[in-house]
């Protein structure tokens, strides 16, 4: 890990594009400013985890499509002679 000292209003430069500044320091509070692309997406880490954790468990659910949930054991490919045609 890079550490790196600031005072308020001296900032940091990520890959060119994206630029770090210390707005405020208060007691054992930092404000920090994020200039990054729309593109880019910036979280605090507990939002960033709360992430992580729902993308994990809608993975857990698996996939209802054409009746078959490979989390329990269906299938999401109906055989040919299945088909109402």
């Amino acid at each position: 890990m890079l550490v790196l000292s600031r005072k308020k209003n001296e900032s940091i430069v990520i890959n060119e594009n994206i630029t770090i500044m210390v707005v405020e320091v208060r007691g054992d509070k930092v404000r920090l400013g994020i200039e990054a692309p729309r593109d880019v997406p910036v979280h605090r880490r507990e939002i960033f985890e709360a992430i992580l954790a729902s993308r994990q468990a809608d993975s857990k659910q698996g996939i209802d499509c054409l009746g078959g949930n490979p989390t329990e054991g269906g299938s999401l490919v109906q055989p040919m002679e299945s088909l109402p045609y």
